[in-house]
């Protein structure tokens, strides 16, 4: 019988044995990576195209996004989702900065069944009035909720200012773009990051070589012809910028700075750092600012990665009467980090949620081809993950200090409030 009151003994991750998945060439810039050993009979298929926000201008990227399944000149958006439902198989959508991605989840029986009439559906986009006019609508009206939503307001202005060097990655969508229908811009945005944008296929599920071949065959038609290609060498010149809200009885705080890519030596150390500041619950930026001060329900703080390029951020939302006083608790604490040693017992527990993390983030072969993609994106491989270990279990204190001397001078943030 276990003996609760005796603390189970600390192992120490060494290594991660990861599963490798099958790769095939679409074409040679093209992959479909596919991880077979699945213990049950789901499959999840996702679709990657270059058909980011990145890549056009009044959020016809993102409007395209939202009629992909809209219909044909033969079936209704209606009839294409009830002919996936009566199968079992549910579809999801994601639009990022950088891709857009469609997801098919099915049982492995029903997956070329359901594979087709998602390539039927989009190839055979029609751009329906009734469904243009509906997703405008429905767009214009979430645009409008979100202009009085102080959290919405701080992000879009904290991107067109952290990116105002370049107009692809620091457009942002305003009223008038769900005004009008511009459909020849549509069709060519759909025709140039749909018909001819796909630049990577997973697949998930223990399916026969018979079925992948002909997926290759089913949506290699989409393939890119040559590789997509990303911004970077960005720069901020703003430093403070404060969007009015009327009537709102908090602000939101976005602030942050451009930092690198996933492919910096300092990339994984700096992990530490973010997860010391405000990265996990037991943060300083929790421990001070909800858990002492009550400023907020919570607060956080995230490095995001592009291709070429990241940026770290602080998120919360406060009072909007102790929205300088919270300012100044976080610039105490990163300062804080940057004169003062983290103790042991601290680094210890920050160690050990990371690696416990990352032991978590690969339970299992879904999750296993989603780490798998996280760094063969960006030209990795599989042994970034043996070297986060590494590189988590032998920082030290003196490390964390100088790392935070170097790349959070409070100096160089943008500071964006709304409220």
């Amino acid at each position: 019988m276990i003996n609760r009151t005796q603390q189970p003994e600390v192992k120490t991750i060494e290594h991660i044995d990861f599963i490798k998945p099958h790769i095939f060439d679409v074409t040679p810039s093209v992959p479909l990576l596919w991880m077979k050993d699945v213990p049950n009979d789901t499959v999840r298929l996702d679709l990657f195209f270059d058909a980011g926000i990145i890549r056009g201008k009044n959020s016809v990227p993102a409007i395209v996004h939202s009629l992909l399944f809209s219909g044909t000149h033969e079936r209704s958006s209606v009839e294409i989702h009830e002919a996936i439902d009566a199968l079992g198989g549910f579809l999801d959508t994601d639009l990022s900065f950088e891709a857009a991605v469609v997801s098919i989840y099915c049982l492995r029986e029903h997956l070329s069944t359901i594979s087709s009439i998602v390539a039927n559906s989009i190839n055979g986009l029609s751009f329906r009035e009734n469904e243009v006019d509906d997703a405008l609508r429905s767009m214009s009206q979430k645009f409008n909720e979100n202009r009085q939503k102080v959290k919405n307001v701080a992000q879009q202005g904290f991107r067109e200012a952290l990116f105002a060097s370049d107009a692809d990655y620091s457009t942002v969508s305003k009223a008038e773009d769900f005004e009008s229908v511009d459909y020849p811009e549509m069709k060519r945005f759909f025709r140039e990051h749909y018909l001819n944008g796909l630049n990577r296929i997973t697949l998930v599920g223990n399916v026969e070589q018979d079925t992948v071949d002909a997926l290759i065959d089913l949506f290699g038609q989409w393939a890119m012809e040559t590789t997509p290609v990303y911004g970077g060498g960005f720069e901020t010149t703003q430093r403070e910028l404060h969007l009015p809200v009327d009537s709102a009885v908090q602000s939101a705080i976005r602030m942050g700075k451009l930092l690198f890519p996933k492919t910096h030596p300092d990339y994984i150390e700096f992990q530490v750092v973010n997860t010391i500041i405000g990265d996990y619950f037991g943060s300083r930026l929790m421990s001070n600012i909800r858990e002492d001060k009550g400023y907020t329900y919570g607060i956080g703080s995230a490095m995001m990665e592009l291709h070429n390029s990241g940026y770290f951020v602080i998120v919360t939302e406060v009072g909007s009467d102790v929205t300088q006083a919270t300012l100044k608790e976080i610039r105490y604490e990163l300062e804080r980090l940057q004169t003062e040693l983290v103790s042991k017992e601290e680094l210890g527990l920050v160690r050990n949620y990371m690696l416990g993390q990352l032991l978590k983030s690969a339970d299992g072969p879904y999750a296993m081809m989603d780490m798998y993609n996280s760094v063969d994106m960006y030209g990795l491989d599989l042994d970034f993950y043996d070297e986060a270990i590494r590189k988590v279990k032998a920082i030290t204190p003196e490390r964390i200090r100088e790392l935070a001397a170097l790349y959070l001078d409070w100096k160089d943030f943008l500071i964006v409030t709304a409220g």
